[in-house]
């Protein structure tokens, strides 16, 4: 295995407020990590930097050794926490936009993903309900051949009955050479698929550990354990 995203004394403020502090992390591959936190924390910032939707104020992020640059937006798939398509786009004609941006862009995957996820690709994104557009849209990020996926609150918008299945189909269509970032409320959801997890509080991290140690060790779940460091004190 080796470091495929890599935080190095990354700080990021917004005017006065200091929204990420001194973060060091190391994301390796074939690996499924869980990136844990409440709201405010600083999860959405970590991952826009390395998707240089917004700058390090100091610090240096480096995706397979290299600086960012047009090199690790090829091998980064990103879902944001927001859908960002024009509503008046059917699902295919997303799918055809999406596809140009992104040689390594598969469409018999996205095929089969729309299946999976019971998606009419004739359908207008504007007469979708929340969790439809959000399923539109991990079908465009998980259908690239990338290195890297991250997944920003993947499960925001779809209702309980749905979670299990959503989850099972990325696990399906996921590459076990690339490695997954994945941040979430939900965590009992998805702990099941995680090999590690990060909690970050106040925009520093307070806790990165595989799943399966820290379980042993705290002789409970990740979602406990979750609870009783931010929420019992």
């Amino acid at each position: 295995m080796s470091v495929v995203l890599e935080y190095q004394h990354v700080n990021k403020s917004f005017g006065e407020k200091q929204v990420l502090k001194d973060i060091n992390l190391q994301i390796q591959s074939n690996k499924i990590v869980g990136l844990l936190g409440k709201n405010g924390s600083g999860k959405s910032t970590l991952f826009k930097l390395a998707n240089e939707l917004l700058t390090v104020t100091s610090g240096k992020i480096l995706v397979d050794g290299k600086p960012l640059g047009v090199a690790s937006k090829q091998v980064i798939s990103y879902l944001p926490e927001r859908t960002y398509f024009d509503p008046g786009l059917k699902v295919s004609d997303t799918i055809k936009l999406f596809a140009t941006f992104y040689a390594d862009f598969d469409q018999a995957k996205a095929e089969s993903l729309l299946l999976d996820l019971q998606l009419d690709k004739n359908m207008r994104l504007s007469k979708m309900s929340k969790g439809m557009k959000e399923k539109v849209q991990l079908v465009l990020v998980m259908s690239r051949k990338a290195k890297i996926y991250i997944l920003d609150e993947p499960l925001g918008g779809v209702d309980p009955a749905s979670r299990d299945y959503i989850l099972n189909t990325i696990l399906k269509h996921f590459d076990k050479d690339a490695t997954l970032l994945i941040s979430t409320h939900m965590i009992a959801d998805i702990e099941k698929i995680l090999d590690e997890v990060i909690f970050i509080e106040n925009g520093a991290i307070i806790l990165h550990e595989a799943a399966a140690t820290l379980r042993e060790k705290e002789k409970a779940t990740i979602d406990e354990i979750f609870r009783r460091k931010f929420y019992v004190r």
